[in-house]
């Protein structure tokens, strides 16, 4: 074994593994530690959150002055070390591996007090998993925090938004007015598919690219509200990262003349009209109360006012349907209704890249049956999905095809 794979070894074992791969290392004829500089560095970092008997407690600490000498924890003022290690970390690792480890610092070692400090909140990666956490524990930051944990969710909602909202708008666009055509030239109206099939005949093989002398934009003029999409979403707990993805679609959607769009959250008890909020995702997303049960028939009873047209309306309910109300039969028996009437209505019951989701299987069998595909949904199928639906696709295809693209846990 090679002294690379023997310090990648060290790495993953932890410390309690130095003695015997040292040894190994010696008869190398490498003598010494096994890490160093920034190996070193990445192990102390991991053997915060990973070692074995617990790591080092970040909550009490004591620390070295500039002097040298070592003084303990103030009461109250216990991040100082995890400043440090925040800073390492960032420094050490690219930042989908910061997000993770950011993570499972905050779980597995009961950190959740310390996003409640302004500068932890002011230090951390911003993560869609790290957004939720600070909504759950909202009605707990203290006033002094607020602000920061306020930047931190608005962090994520804008770097969501970049990621999603044109290629959103296009599909909207495209879905919308993809047998009109116009002699206007704009980007963001190009009609992808003709030019390249018009185009296919200029196909250079040696440059390996398409020579396109011809072009095809949509047009630009859209009806006001030609379609109405209603998001209805379960405040549970679980569905917290779920909520954050469903805030800013609902964002986005608003921003659309075409699209008449409406989102409301709901527990068993209340159902709360957030639609007035949607210019500002981030007070959306404040404006919800997570935790609680859950009464699917009620919310949609109330989402029900919105379904002026049916046929082109899109209700989205984003849930895991665990039902808890004695309603679940009326529920059940609603969609059924809807969807005869022509409702167009699909269940996410999940927006993630972490896999699939834990949810009532039952309901799912059931709600698809009567043609409200039930799915989990990686946030980039989003657009796909609107796409569908405007198109008139069959959504028991899509869903196939989401669930299949969705990795397991």
């Amino acid at each position: 074994m090679s002294l690379e794979n023997l310090q990648r070894w060290r790495l993953i074992l932890g410390k309690s593994s130095e003695d015997s791969l040292r040894s190994s290392a010696g008869r190398m004829g490498h003598s010494g530690g096994l890490l160093s500089g920034d190996m070193a560095d990445i192990d102390d970092a991991l053997d915060v959150v990973y070692a074995e008997d617990d790591g080092i407690d970040l909550t009490r600490e004591e620390w070295e002055n500039d002097s040298g000498s070592k003084r303990g924890a103030v009461k109250g003022r216990t991040y100082p070390k995890v400043a440090r290690w925040l800073g390492e970390v960032r420094r050490l690792f690219p930042t989908d591996i910061v997000t993770l480890v950011q993570k499972d610092a905050i779980e597995r070692k009961g950190l959740k007090q310390l996003l409640f400090e302004p500068e932890m909140l002011a230090q951390v990666e911003p993560s869609v998993d790290l957004a939720s956490m600070v909504l759950s524990l909202k009605n707990l930051v203290p006033e002094k925090a607020k602000a920061a944990a306020r930047d931190l969710v608005r962090r994520v909602v804008e770097d969501l938004r970049k990621r999603l909202e044109s290629r959103m708008q296009q599909a909207v666009r495209g879905a919308l007015n993809r047998n009109q055509h116009s002699p206007f030239r704009s980007l963001a109206n190009l009609d992808w598919q003709r030019v390249i099939r018009q185009n296919l005949k200029n196909y250079n093989p040696e440059l390996q690219a398409l020579i396109p002398e011809h072009f095809s934009f949509f047009s630009r003029q859209q009806k006001r509200n030609e379609w109405n999409v209603i998001i209805a979403m379960d405040q549970s707990g679980s569905m917290a990262s779920s909520l954050i993805y469903g805030g800013v679609m609902g964002a986005i959607l608003a921003s659309m003349l075409a699209v008449e769009t409406h989102v409301v959250a709901f527990n068993h008890e209340d159902v709360v009209d957030l639609t007035a909020e949607m210019h500002d995702p981030v007070d959306l997303l404040f404006g919800i109360q997570l935790g609680g049960a859950e009464d699917y028939w009620k919310a949609t009873c109330y989402c029900e006012q919105f379904m002026h047209t049916p046929a082109k309306t899109l209700y989205i309910l984003l849930a895991d349907l665990y039902d808890t109300s004695p309603n679940q039969p009326k529920f059940e028996k609603r969609i059924e209704q809807l969807i005869e009437g022509g409702l167009k209505a699909v269940t996410l019951l999940a927006i993630s890249d972490q896999g699939k989701p834990s949810y009532n299987h039952e309901l799912a069998k059931k709600l698809t049956n009567l043609g409200m595909p039930c799915f989990g949904c990686s946030p980039d199928r989003l657009p796909d999905l609107l796409a569908a639906v405007l198109k008139g696709q069959d959504l028991n295809v899509f869903a196939s095809q989401a669930e299949s693209s969705q990795s397991p846990r």
